[in-house]
């Protein structure tokens, strides 16, 4: 991403999203997602995707099980539970009103 401040607060919501469209996926194919859908304005690092991850399958929004990608290497395969369904709708839900009222300031003449 051109500027990681961007992203702050919304990998969540991006993560969550990719994976209610897309599931089951592993972490490289969440973050090429993120990518290709964003036309390369957003990047996702390693370092800030799996510790994301892992805090969101803790919470129990996310469920991971052993699996293998597309080139046969091992990776974690991510998938969105029920929580992680209800926990998306309500982070969209915020985001929006954010971005709403962000868009109204700068709109302002």
């Amino acid at each position: 991403m051109r500027n990681p401040d961007t992203l702050q607060g919304a990998l969540d919501l991006l993560v969550l999203k990719i994976l209610a469209q897309r599931a089951p996926l592993h972490g490289y194919a969440i973050m090429s997602s993120i990518e290709q859908i964003s036309e390369e304005i957003l990047r996702v690092e390693e370092g800030s995707l799996y510790p994301a991850l892992h805090r969101m399958e803790k919470s129990g929004w996310l469920k991971a099980s052993g699996g293998t990608t597309a080139s046969r290497r091992r990776a974690r395969i991510y998938e969105l539970t029920p929580e992680g369904k209800k926990q998306l709708e309500v982070i969209e839900s915020r985001w929006s009103e954010v971005t709403t009222a962000v868009n109204r300031v700068l709109r302002m003449a």
